[in-house]
């Protein structure tokens, strides 16, 4: 099985509320074996196109001055797309990388990946080792994997570190049958919104309001009138319409 190791850094915690990529790092996994070379790796700073707040830049070393000259994600994204196709993606906590992927292909107009096959190995570790710390360092040290070189989050760092960490949770380098973990598609982890609905229903609701206003007969407008006198009469004069403001004593 071809296996993708994935991590991403970002601006922030959430791409709905305007954070995006900074760094994608990628590394191709065959029949248990981590690959070397340029043609099994892909790794890209990317401009977020927005300023990187100074407490994420602490975590990950990655400000402003950076990525300032880098491609964006638009620039990258085939290349990414065509990188992963045909693969299984190894995502430790999967729902927040693919978030920022699966947005930012959506907003660039990329074909989406909902159906790629996707193995999160946070779940998986979270099943293994209940009740204890599962994040990336703490399956370094369980599964005796060297981190020491490892000062600050970094995406391609991180996906050979998950490369090792995944490969020490399924039995090691040597290939046997029925070690990998499940997958899932991708759109078990992330459900975008769909913008052609939101545009559809943008279009329709457009064009109702540039209708023509429908046409009233005399007695519907005296009748109107009538009850809007009956409600000012009764109301002593403070009837909302009649002010700017709240309603003044007559």
């Amino acid at each position: 099985m071809r296996l993708i190791m994935l991590d991403t850094e970002t601006t922030g915690l959430s791409p709905a509320h305007g954070d995006r990529m900074v760094e994608i790092g990628a590394i191709e996994v065959l029949n248990r074996k981590v690959l070397s070379g340029d043609e099994h790796i892909f790794h890209h700073y990317i401009n977020p196109e927005r300023d990187i707040p100074a407490e994420v830049v602490r975590i990950h070393g990655i400000n402003n001055a950076k990525v300032k000259n880098k491609p964006t994600f638009r620039e990258i994204a085939q290349d990414f797309l065509d990188f992963i196709a045909g693969s299984t993606l190894v995502i430790h906590n999967a729902s927040f990388d693919l978030g920022f992927i699966m947005n930012e292909l959506q907003l660039n107009d990329f074909p989406n990946i909902q159906d790629i096959q996707v193995i999160d190995t946070l779940a998986f570790a979270r099943k293994k080792h209940p009740h204890q710390k599962n994040n990336l360092d703490a399956l370094c040290d369980r599964y005796n994997i060297d981190r020491g070189h490892r000062e600050l989050h970094g995406a391609l760092l991180d996906s050979e570190l998950l490369a090792e960490v995944y490969l020490g949770m399924t039995g090691g380098r040597q290939f046997s049958l029925g070690m990998d973990i499940p997958s899932q598609p991708a759109s078990s982890f992330v459900q975008l919104p769909e913008r052609s609905r939101c545009r559809d229903e943008q279009t329709e609701t457009a064009s109702i309001m540039k209708r023509d206003p429908l046409p009233i007969a005399d007695h519907e407008h005296e009748a109107h009138l009538s009850m809007m006198q009956r409600i000012h009469r009764e109301s002593e004069g403070k009837a909302i319409w009649h002010h700017q403001g709240p309603a003044e004593a007559s």
